[in-house]
């Protein structure tokens, strides 16, 4: 039985008593108490019915945004080896791969977490080394 089914008995119990809600002090005060009753019946049945609104909407939003994160975060895992803010390298000293990263870059020197040895970053092109500059094989 709902709030509002029980004001209503309610004040179906106080009608059959024929309480003169004009003259009686009690009368007018039991009418008055089933008046309120009957506004706090429709006041909670309205925010259970919104609560109910907003915990399915919640529940949609919250769909979507697994939706969003599973895009984000898979094309991160997916994209991780293309990324501009970092690349690979050999260590010279024990052939670790390392990450470098813009601030190695800054610094010009990266250490080895696994032998410890430091090197400067060579930022030349291959073809240079060579001997040979792009301007060079342009012409």
């Amino acid at each position: 039985m709902t709030i509002s089914e029980k004001v209503a008995y309610l004040k179906g119990l106080a009608e059959g008593l024929n309480l003169d809600t004009e003259k009686s002090k009690e009368g007018k005060l039991i009418s008055v108490m089933i008046g309120i009753l009957e506004e706090l019946a429709m006041s909670v049945e309205d925010l259970e019915e919104n609560a109910l609104n907003l915990g399915e909407e919640i529940d949609v939003l919250s769909d979507d945004l697994a939706d969003v994160e599973s895009i984000v975060y898979d094309e991160d895992e997916d994209d991780e080896d293309y990324d501009d803010d970092w690349f690979e390298v050999e260590c010279p000293t024990c052939g670790e791969t390392l990450v470098v990263d813009d601030k190695a870059l800054a610094d010009g020197e990266v250490e080895c977490p696994e032998c410890g040895s430091r090197y400067a970053l060579d930022l030349s092109d291959d073809d240079e080394e060579d001997g040979e500059s792009e301007e060079d094989e342009k012409e």
